[in-house]
């Protein structure tokens, strides 16, 4: 098994983040650091550890649904000792954000320690939808929803796109949602920044078929194993 699919499947982080701790030296097999994308290693022989620490691979798989809201960082711990969504599970809970959301941004969020899962959920390749409310200052209309679709070119010459409908348009404040493929760092915002409106609230209304209905600000739930097999389906995974 590839080093950076065992660390995933132990719960430690999602396979992106995994080659990260393996360049980084952190990673170490029978007490050796290795350093090398793509090393193999035998679940059932070697030891595996990471900053001294040794890992074993999951049993149990853990899948969490949290209505976030403002103020949290979407991330396992932060170094400036900001509240981290984390904080909100309780401590047996020992999974990973899918992806992230801002610290203003609130709604839908996945968490687990299934790092396969994670990894397919986050990549382009499976264009996994998720869906956004967004408020706006100033007056939204199709033509800038069109763009949109088009696509806005970003700072660094990339391409964001994203489908949707207006749900309110007026002079000093508009409401609409928009559906996203990919997760750029703050892509709607910055969508909205390139035709000249100013985002003052964003909300994830829906990631692929999952929604925050019934859960207040701040609630998680457990995914019922049909959730769980539709999130596998739409990751190739079935």
């Amino acid at each position: 098994m590839r080093l950076n699919k065992f660390l995933a499947r132990s719960g430690v982080c999602s396979r992106r983040n995994a080659d990260i701790l393996i360049q980084s030296g952190r990673v170490a097999i029978n007490g050796i650091p290795v350093q090398k994308l793509g090393t193999v290693v035998d679940e059932t022989k070697d030891q595996v550890s990471v900053d001294g620490k040794k890992i074993s691979l999951q049993e149990k798989l853990t899948y969490l649904l949290l209505n976030k809201p403002k103020g949290y960082i979407s991330t396992v711990r932060d170094n400036f000792n900001r509240p981290t969504v984390l904080n909100l599970l309780g401590r047996e809970q020992k999974v990973f954000p899918v992806g992230r959301l801002d610290q203003d941004t609130e709604g839908v969020l996945l968490l687990t320690n299934d790092g396969e899962l994670t990894f397919r959920l986050t990549h382009p390749k499976f264009e996994i939808e998720k869906t956004y409310q967004v408020i706006v200052l100033g007056e939204m209309d199709q033509k800038i929803l069109d763009s949109f679709k088009d696509g806005i070119k970003l700072e660094e010459d990339t391409i964001a796109k994203g489908e949707g409908n207006i749900l309110k348009s007026g002079k000093e404040e508009s409401i609409f949602e928009l559906t996203l493929k990919e997760g750029k760092k703050r892509e709607i915002k910055r969508m909205c920044q390139q035709v000249g409106l100013e985002v003052t609230h964003l909300v994830r209304t829906k990631f692929a078929h999952l929604t925050a209905k019934g859960l207040k600000t701040g609630q998680w739930r457990y995914l019922t194993e049909k959730e769980i097999s539709q999130l596998k389906k739409l990751a190739g995974l079935t």
